[in-house]
């Protein structure tokens, strides 16, 4: 333990020191003649454990003193005095003196008194050691139950897409399997970082998906030509869509699905070019067949979060 003497009396220090030290009760880190000298940001320099210190000194006495440190000061304090005053030692206690030992000093009491408080210390230790580790606990047990959610809320939201590509024509197509990729890594940078700037371009996207394959070892080369084939998948995927619903267009064009799916993903003049070539079968310009990749993969994102949160699709 770490003690500060506080005493006008040299003599009266000079004797808790060599009962402190002598006993080894602990180390008298540092001395004041007056509470004057003994401030909350000395105390803490210090890194005092308990302070001895007398009540009637002359400047500032021992309930000044402590009240002057506005309760920053988190030790122990054992206060001396010849003055047995009821009232004294009442308003002493009040400001939070844990311990009242008269003088003239008695060894056994002191150092009675000097054990009690360190018992007390060592408990307080002990609690808010256990304190701590239940709120570690605590804590670590709500990131764990965050992350789950984080993790299930992901997988709804592919569930859902993958619901989405079922219903768009194309969960057997080879770019359905890359849709479902970006669909997972656009969840887990909106949580991590969000949209606010922008929505990711789709030169990120495809290569963000072809690192996620490849892994972060892969060569430029490799990458490059991943980037590639998953565009043209992706492309190919869609494509088919627009001829799905050009077909259910020309067959069904009251139907509430074709209203929502075909102008909700698609620009409705590419689903009436591709309708048209379908109807006089014959081969529109692929000028114009515009495939928007990007327009497909936002809405295909967004709508997949709404039915995650309204777990319909199920």
């Amino acid at each position: 333990m770490r003690f500060f003497l506080v005493d006008d009396d040299g003599a009266v220090r000079s004797v808790l020191k060599h009962i402190i030290e002598g006993d080894k009760l602990g180390t008298v880190v540092s001395e004041a003649e007056t509470g004057c000298q003994v401030t909350s940001n000395v105390l803490s320099f210090y890194d005092i454990d308990i302070v001895i210190m007398d009540l009637l000194m002359p400047d500032s006495d021992g309930i000044e003193t402590i009240k002057s440190w506005n309760g920053e000061f988190k030790g122990k304090v054992i206060m001396l005095s010849q003055v047995e005053a009821k009232e004294l030692i009442g308003a002493a206690y009040t400001q939070g003196v844990d311990y009242y030992v008269t003088k003239p000093i008695n060894k056994k009491e002191l150092v009675a008194v000097i054990h009690k408080v360190m018992q007390t210390i060592q408990l307080e230790k002990t609690v808010n050691d256990i304190r701590r580790s239940l709120n570690g606990l605590m804590i670590t047990h709500k990131q764990d139950i965050q992350s789950n959610g984080v993790a299930q809320a992901g997988t709804k939201i592919v569930e859902s897409a993958e619901f989405l590509l079922s219903e768009l024509g194309i969960i057997g197509e080879n770019g359905s399997k890359d849709l479902l990729e970006m669909v997972e890594y656009l969840y887990e940078h909106e949580i991590n970082d969000g949209f606010d700037l922008h929505f990711p371009s789709l030169k990120e996207l495809f290569e963000k998906l072809s690192v996620m394959r490849l892994g972060d070892t892969a060569s430029s080369l490799e990458l490059n030509r991943e980037t590639k084939a998953s565009e043209q998948r992706v492309r190919r995927a869609i494509n088919q869509s627009i001829t799905h619903w050009a077909n259910i267009g020309l067959s069904e064009s009251t139907n509430g699905k074709f209203e929502n799916y075909a102008t909700k993903f698609f620009d409705f003049s590419t689903i009436r070019c591709k309708m048209t070539e379908l109807r006089n079968e014959e081969l529109i310009s692929p000028k114009q067949v515009k495939i928007h990749t990007k327009k497909f993969i936002q809405v295909l994102y967004f709508e997949a979060k709404k039915l995650a949160s309204l777990d319909i699709y199920k």
